[in-house]
């Protein structure tokens, strides 16, 4: 039985009420209880059950979604939730609006048994023996089958990532790029460099993560400047006894793979300590050349970084996009092998800027020492800032590199793609030695100088590409030109390199002098420094196109359009010959009736 309660604690308002249904009516029969009547108010009431609070009439406010944080700071603050910050790319997760950045959705879990088939009918009730058991082993296996909550726990813990990461991880692209054009650019001085450069606090271990194969492309110059002078002011404070952290400067070379192994150590580190002083690193506490491919030299640079950061220091990862840093933390993390469980696994794609945010990356240092991963620093002056993701690939050195080499004579040139050109201008010898160190799906071209112009015309965007297109060719803008004035000493190796940022280089070997002029796109970095990789490849390139997939198809293109316009003018001509043969006949059938 339901007994009615009245809003009002007043009882003089009660009155008499008797019940018409035969179950209550069995009731008042059966006791001396009497039912009252409630006044029926003008609004309809609002009953709630198995509560002793009153009931408001007026609906439930709707759930306001939190404002966007549209930032690039990460979880490197302690106060912010891990679960707030993206762990493959550090940026704040949002799950309202899949237009925006951050947007992620939450995994459903599986029954640990939809795998089984315990829906099936089975074909047949023969019993069949195991392999194992046909050996004479006896096992008790142990694992989702046997423990179902294993699954569920192993499915709640794993990471959950945004959007973006996951099209990145599991299909190589970004889903939608211009989401990414809602967030700010990363300011380097306010969130990371303010903290580098401060006096107080704990120690600062700065790895400054260099592309061994776009060594001045991808160097941060900035940083290194801005660090050096740190280092300079802070220890003169340190000295006179005031407060001075010192941040020490690791400098770790990438993609050690990438190059030629029988490039020799000594040579490469001495070259790579030139390249870096002249790029404003004054101090460097150590150099690493290290393959996260390969697992070449992890072992030294985790073991000084651990030394160098002490038990509470901060370790901060900075480069250039696409330079490899999380590629090489990830693999300092499975190298270290720390604490599993919270070991997180970062973003890997050679999608330039995977990184969004400051991620503070677990399991990799001990005690209190952090480890934080940077969003990589943008170099307007590469050219691969300006290519799309398909032009991006051809440039993209994924393989040891191969020399390529033609020997030249004054008055030719050398295209790489469509993207630069190296002139020989002026020469004090017969000829010169150039090898070309560039992904292998670039085609090359060389030829007369005084073709270039046609080479523009008829080749750029089919047989040279990048870019990709003959619309693309007007999009990248006009070329300028470079003039440099070298020398050399010998022929049997090369003396100076032409590097264009974000492609590759030109190696020159002569005996004598020379003037060289470089081609490319307005804006592009074009520098010349020592050689890194002095020698050449012993069987020379010829003139012309080389033999690549991107010239033989746009060849078969071009022969395809010519075969058709050939066709096209073949029929007009037959069709012409076919109205001149029926106008004679015509005429002459004229001429026989008079």
């Amino acid at each position: 039985m339901i007994i009615a309660r009245k809003l009002s604690a007043s009882k003089s308002q009660l009155k008499p009420f008797l019940f018409l249904s035969p179950f209550t009516q069995s009731l008042a029969s059966l006791s001396n209880t009497q039912f009252y009547q409630f006044p029926i108010p003008s609004a309809p009431l609002s009953f709630s059950f198995f509560s002793s609070k009153p009931t408001s009439l007026n609906p439930p406010p709707k759930h306001q979604p939190s404002p966007l944080l549209l930032s690039r700071d990460g979880n490197y603050e302690d106060a912010t939730h891990p679960t707030a910050v993206c762990p493959g790319c550090g940026i704040h997760m949002q799950d309202s609006n899949p237009k925006h950045p951050g947007f992620f959705t939450k995994p459903s879990i599986k029954d640990p048994n939809y795998k089984s088939g315990e829906h099936l009918i089975p074909v047949s009730l023969e019993f069949e023996f195991s392999n194992s058991l046909k050996r004479g082993v006896v096992t008790d296996p142990e694992g989702p089958a046997n423990n179902p909550g294993s699954t569920q726990s192993s499915a709640m813990e794993k990471p959950i990532v945004c959007a973006r990461c996951h099209s990145l991880r599991h299909y190589g692209k970004v889903k939608d790029p211009t989401v990414e054009n809602l967030l700010p650019e990363f300011d380097f001085d306010h969130t990371v460099g303010r903290r580098l450069v401060s006096a107080i606090g704990a120690r600062s271990v700065v790895l400054l993560v260099v592309d061994a194969v776009d060594f001045d492309g991808s160097f941060p110059k900035k940083v290194a400047k801005l660090v050096s002078e740190a280092i300079e002011e802070n220890f003169t404070a340190w000295k006179e006894g005031k407060s001075g952290n010192v941040p020490r400067i690791v400098l770790v070379v990438t993609k050690l793979d990438l190059l030629p192994t029988s490039l020799s150590p000594t040579r490469l580190e001495h070259w790579v300590r030139q390249r870096a002083r002249e790029g404003g690193a004054g101090v460097i506490k150590k150099v690493h050349f290290v393959s996260a491919v390969k697992d070449w030299g992890l072992k030294d640079l985790v073991e000084d970084v651990i030394t160098l950061a002490g038990p509470r220091g901060n370790v901060w990862a900075v480069g250039m996009q696409n330079a490899g840093k999380s590629t090489l933390i990830n693999a300092m993390g499975k190298w270290a092998g720390g604490n599993e469980g919270k070991l997180s696994l970062l973003t890997e794609a050679s999608v330039p800027g995977t990184t969004l945010g400051i991620v503070k990356v677990e399991g990799v240092l001990p005690g209190q020492a952090k480890l934080f991963d940077t969003p990589g620093l943008l170099n307007p002056h590469q050219i691969t800032t300006r290519l799309t993701r398909d032009e991006q690939k051809l440039v993209h050195i994924s393989k040891e590199l191969k020399p390529r080499t033609y020997r030249v004579k004054e008055g030719h040139s050398v295209h790489i793609g469509g993207l630069i050109r190296l002139d020989i201008e002026e020469l004090s010898a017969d000829s010169v030695y150039v090898t070309v160190w560039a992904s292998p799906y670039l085609p090359l071209h060389m030829g007369k100088t005084e073709n270039a112009s046609t080479m523009l015309e008829d080749h750029f965007g089919r047989q040279l590409q990048p870019p990709i297109g003959e619309k693309r060719v007007q999009e990248l803008g006009k070329w300028v030109r470079k003039e440099f004035h070298i020398s050399g000493s010998t022929w049997d190796s090369s003396s100076v390199d032409i590097a264009a940022a974000g492609l590759g280089w030109f190696a020159i070997g002569l005996k004598g002098e020379a003037v060289l002029g470089a081609w490319t796109y307005e804006g592009v970095d074009v520098v010349l420094y020592n050689s890194l990789i002095p020698f050449r490849s012993q069987i020379f390139e010829v003139a012309g196109f080389t033999v690549s997939k991107i010239v033989s198809k746009a060849d078969q293109a071009l022969n395809k359009s010519m075969r058709l316009h050939e066709n096209k003018r073949k029929r007009s001509v037959h069709n012409v010959t076919a109205a001149d043969k029926s106008l004679s006949l015509m005429v002459d059938a004229g001429t026989n009736s008079c």
